[in-house]
């Protein structure tokens, strides 16, 4: 019987179509389903064989220039001869070729829904990192003290970010900064993890809770998990290993459930 995800939503995890909940749902699939392991493995040599083909040749001189003049001259010009009709076949077959190598060799991200926030797709996640980590752009407040970096946000967006600090558990607090996800302004909370960096980035939604902490997801040598809690979606960002990022998360969520039960104590 065939597998439901082998078809379009494995071409779109193959293309950087999905959101980050949506390809880590997909990646823990694979590893129980042979089916996509096998087609997956089989879309990926297809586009390594279509790159390393390089199946492409110069248009001629003549060809050119003849191409050039009928965009130029009207077409019922009695004095200009039509190009041949198979080289018109053969410019189409050769644009074919070229369409499906770059359809199948570059990621392509664009939004499902034009009426919701645009979904955040991994590469934009580790875009974002990897911008991060240039000289002078990690962090707009530097601090460990939660009560200074919290309230730093305060004004700059139209909500608050969690921010916690968790020094005893591995996870020192290094400072925050804004950041740009899916054409909206987002949050981004920096920790620490032995010499690596940490991005969690932070945006409110009206999306439900998730049940467990999405990933982790890897691309480029980047790991990233995601989840939603208590209004909030986070998606956190780092070269270190997925049990790291899970740690922190549950961290995080542990953190929010006693300060949201403490608030609603009389």
């Amino acid at each position: 019987m065939s597998c439901e995800h082998s078809g379009t939503l494995l071409h779109a995890y193959v293309d950087g179509e999905l959101d980050a909940v949506r390809a880590a749902e997909f990646e823990q699939h694979i590893e129980g389903c042979r089916e996509c392991t096998a087609a997956l493995g089989a879309a990926e040599s297809l586009r390594s064989s279509l790159q390393r083909a390089q199946l492409y040749e110069t248009a001629p001189a003549e060809l050119r220039r003849r191409v050039h003049a009928e965009a130029k001259i009207p077409a019922r010009a009695p004095h200009v001869s039509p190009v041949p009709l198979w080289r018109w076949l053969a410019v189409a077959a050769a644009a074919v070729v070229v369409t499906t190598v770059a359809w199948l060799a570059f990621p392509r991200f664009r939004d499902t829904d034009s009426s919701q926030v645009s979904p955040v797709t991994s590469v934009e996640l580790i875009d974002a990192h990897i911008r991060s980590l240039q000289p002078g752009h990690l962090m707009d407040v530097t601090s460990t003290d939660q009560h200074t970096v919290k309230p730093w946000f305060d004004g700059k967006l139209d909500f608050i970010p969690p921010v916690h600090d968790f020094m005893d558990e591995g996870f020192p607090l290094l400072g925050g900064r804004l950041d740009v996800l899916g054409e909206r302004n987002v949050a981004a909370v920096v920790y620490g993890r032995r010499k690596h960096l940490i991005n969690v980035f932070v945006w409110p939604t009206k999306e439900p809770d998730t049940t467990t902490v999405h990933g982790p997801g890897s691309r480029e040598g980047y790991q990233w998990v995601h989840w939603r809690h208590q209004g909030m979606e986070y998606c956190a960002v780092s070269d270190v290993n997925g049990q790291d990022l899970h740690e922190l998360a549950q961290l995080i969520i542990q953190q929010e459930d006693l300060a949201h039960s403490k608030q609603a104590s009389p």
